[in-house]
This record gives C-alpha cells, structure tokens and sequence, in this order.
C-alpha cells in the first residue's frame, strides 16, 4: 500500500519503488487556502485515474492539470522505463482512500465532466498530484500549478525523474496512429465494446484499445468523439 508521506530517494530508486508499488510520493501534503463553497460535490470518490474521479456518478475532471495516461511509460535519468500513468492513478486512489472528498465546481469541459479543485483532508489534490511529480501543470488551459509544477521538476519528482512525454502529446500520438485503422471511418477512433460490465468506450490511449476486436456481430461501434459515446448510452473504461 502506498503512503501519503514518503522520504526523499535518488532517482534510481524511485523508479523502481514506484513501478513496485510500494509509495506514493516524494514530499509531505501540505494543505492550501480552501476554496469558498459553492457549487460543491462531496462524498467518496471512486478513482477513474491520475486526474479524474467520480463522486456519486458524478464524473470530475481535476481542473488545471494533467496526468499520465493509464498505459503510459516513462523514463528515469538513467533510461529506465516505468509505468508513470500507474503510478500517477495509484496516488490519486491514495490520496483519497476513506475519506470524503470535496470537489469545487470550474464549470464543465467539452465533454460534459465537472471541472473541479478537489480536497481530501484539507489537501488540494489537484496541487498534490503535480507537486509530488504525478502530473502537469495544464497551461492550456489554467496556470494554477505552474509554481507545483516548477518545484517538482526542480527535485527531479516523478515524471521529472527523466524523459517523459505530456500526457497531451501522448494522446495526440495514439490518436494519429489510431486513424490509420483502415476499418475506423475517417476521424472516428474510439472504440465502443460491449463487455460484461456493459456498454464500454476506449480510447485510443486505453491500455486495451487494440484488445478491442471491432466486429459488428458483436455490437462494437466507433465513436467520433467522448461526447457522441457519452450520449449513446456509453461510459468510459476505467483505467484501474
């Protein structure tokens, strides 16, 4: 099981330890002021993955950063490979294990998820995933964490160990490489199954992406986008 509090460790030996298991972070939580409560959603959180939570069906994307992908790989100085998307979603399912978590509305995205600023024992989540090295600082879109950020990549924490691609890089990256399927109509990638847990979407980051046979007997579709799939009655797989 992994700790919230953990000693600081070379480089090496974090790689290792992370793609063990074994912690979850490389410095102490430390609370942040409290957003003013409005607009709130708490509860227990159910851990999709490094950035994104559910609280009683409703879905929270932690607003102004951004995780590594479940299936995605990173290197340490030393060109070791671990598995930094696993390790990012391990922290978040750490940082808010039996505990109440409470989400403070940003408005929604594109896809209809609640944009969020989370808080899990006093700690602002969305800051400690990027301070311990488990995320982004998403400037596209909001400069929250840009000092997190820094600080992290200064100490060489969690991704900032070695190499290691932006999450939005990454998905780019499948997405195109995606759309060279010659059955996938033009643009229309995701990945609709039907699965014993029901109607299940995959995109084309998802570690089981190219488990997925597409074949019509079987009730598969392709989708063009999260909303269309979201819309038809489909929900995302988990990446736990």
């Amino acid at each position: 099981m992994w700790s919230l509090y953990s000693c600081c460790v070379p480089a090496r030996s974090v790689a290792f330890a992370l793609a063990a298991g074994l912690f979850s972070g490389l410095v102490q939580a430390r609370p942040v002021a409290v957003v003013p409560p409005e607009g709130v959603v708490s509860g227990p959180a159910h851990v999709v993955d490094g950035d994104t939570i559910d609280i009683g069906g409703t879905r929270i994307r932690l607003e102004g950063i951004d995780a590594p992908e479940a299936g995605q790989t990173c290197q340490t100085a030393l060109g070791e490979t671990w598995a930094c998307g696993t390790a990012a979603t391990r922290l978040m399912v750490d940082l808010t294990r039996d505990v109440s978590v409470d989400c403070y509305s940003r408005g929604l995205d594109k896809y209809g998820r609640l944009l969020g600023i989370c808080f899990a024992r006093g700690v602002d989540i969305n800051a400690e995933m990027v301070r311990q090295g488990y995320a982004w600082a998403f400037v596209k879109y909001s400069t929250h964490y840009v000092a997190e950020e820094a600080a992290a990549h200064t100490a060489l924490r969690g991704i900032w160990q070695g190499p290691a691609l932006p999450a939005w890089e990454y998905r780019a990256q499948k997405w195109a490489s995606a759309s060279t399927q010659p059955s996938a109509p033009a643009g229309c990638v995701i990945k609709g199954n039907v699965s014993r847990t029901g109607l299940v979407y995959h995109m084309p980051w998802s570690p089981w992406y190219d488990k997925v046979a597409m074949r019509d007997d079987k009730g598969t579709r392709w989708f063009c986008t999260e909303a269309d799939a979201l819309k038809a009655g489909w929900r995302p797989a988990l990446m736990r």
